[in-house]
């Protein structure tokens, strides 16, 4: 059982009872009549074919308040789509599939790239904008979620918490994050622990006064992949299309949300996905590559913010992160020993060694091109821009739907 304290700015929803699906089902099946909800599902084809993905099917089918699902499906072959067409088939809810690789969804990104709004490369950042795009354009639903789709032990009652506090009418949220323990037989969750946690504290040691920074340290897993809006912010939210689009999208949310509009809810007990490879030998890969993103996002964010950086001030940084990751280690290893989980106290160190390089690349890249990758337009650019957009968005996945169960038959 989860304790009731509330730390930082945001409010905290905890987990207090063991369970409570049907009563959490039952209200939102009653507030969705006036705040019909959408759910996205970024997904690669590969992912239909582990434990993960059919599970979370099997459990979506017996849920009743969702309006839509939108699943935006990357690097499929064309039966692939049809296998995954075939796989929501007679939902109660109705599934809409957009297929990233068909030649219709490509020429609506070509588009965009040859008027200068640039998606994205491919990658989950692109497909959830994609999906919001979808929903929007469908324009029947006023709250959307995204969970991700390698949710091993999937329930789901993970996605009724992570609705109600945006669709309960009483409670005034339009931002909801999910939070979760990752554990085992051991603690998980490395870049979170040991890599973004850490940074963020040491750069609030040096900017004590950041009120961002304090934002994102309220977060009890910054990094979560879960999380529920108001329609209205997905229109105007910017996302980064790579591994900082957590960290990107808390930082529109500060930028566009009032603090006291968001929240963050515990999900489950625990939390267990696939796991990325430390590639420490491959900086251009795995969780390395990933804590360079995400920190070249959170310098980006803090220097929109005002805080200023230069190469002996990164230095400082540098220093001072590995220090507070190493003290954070010591409290892990406490925590771990009095639960009875395995904890390999070498292999903590030698992750904080990779993302201390990883902190030390992102520093060299930042000073170098500090507006990096843009992130990708929000659609009310998009709009003003391409004004159809939207319609040719939803005739495109319709015809490529229509196409394939036509040509299947």
């Amino acid at each position: 059982m989860a304790d009731f304290y509330q730390t930082g700015m945001v409010p905290t929803l905890h987990r207090l009872t063991p369970n409570g699906v049907e009563r959490l089902e039952a209200e939102l099946e009653r507030h969705a009549r006036t705040r019909p909800i959408g759910l996205v599902l970024p997904a690669l084809y590969s992912e239909f074919e582990k434990p993960a993905m059919p599970r979370i099917i099997q459990e979506l089918r017996k849920v009743r308040y969702l309006q839509r699902i939108v699943v935006a499906l990357g690097r499929a072959e064309p039966a692939q789509y049809l296998r995954v067409l075939d796989l929501f088939r007679d939902f109660y809810t109705p599934v809409d599939v957009i297929d990233i690789e068909s030649g219709r969804i490509q020429a609506l990104l070509r588009m965009l790239e040859e008027r200068g709004l640039s998606p994205g490369p491919d990658g989950k950042g692109r497909s959830c904008w994609l999906s919001y795009g979808l929903v929007l354009a469908a324009g029947d639903c006023e709250v959307i979620a995204l969970h991700d789709c390698d949710i091993v032990n999937y329930d789901r009652q993970l996605l009724a918490r992570l609705c109600f506090p945006v669709v309960h009418p009483n409670l005034g949220f339009e931002f909801c994050k999910g939070y979760y323990a990752r554990v085992t037989e051991r603690m998980h969750g490395r870049v979170t622990r040991l890599f973004f946690t850490p940074l963020v504290r040491s750069m609030m040691g040096m900017q004590p006064g950041s009120s961002f920074l304090q934002f994102l340290d309220s977060f009890r897993y910054g990094l979560a992949g879960e999380f529920a809006m108001n329609a209205d912010l997905a229109r105007v939210n910017r996302i980064p299309s790579d591994w900082g689009l957590e960290v990107g999208i808390l930082a529109e949310i500060f930028r566009n949300c009032a603090t006291a509009r968001t929240c963050q809810v515990d999900l489950m007990d625990s939390y267990e996905h696939k796991h990325q490879d430390l590639s420490a030998g491959d900086p251009g890969k795995g969780l390395a590559k990933m804590a360079s993103e995400i920190a070249k996002s959170l310098f980006r964010t803090t220097t929109s913010e005002g805080m200023v950086f230069t190469s002996e001030q990164f230095r400082t940084l540098q220093v001072r992160y590995v220090r507070m990751a190493q003290d954070t280690i010591a409290r892990y290893y406490a925590d771990a020993m009095l639960n009875g989980l395995q904890f390999d106290r070498h292999a903590e160190e030698a992750a904080v060694n990779v993302f201390a390089k990883s902190l030390s690349r992102a520093a060299e890249e930042f000073l170098a091109d500090p507006l990096g990758v843009p992130p990708i337009p929000n659609w009310n650019r998009v709009l003003a821009a391409i004004p159809e957009f939207f319609e040719l968005l939803l005739d495109a996945v319709a015809r490529d739907s229509r196409r394939s169960l036509r040509l299947a038959s």
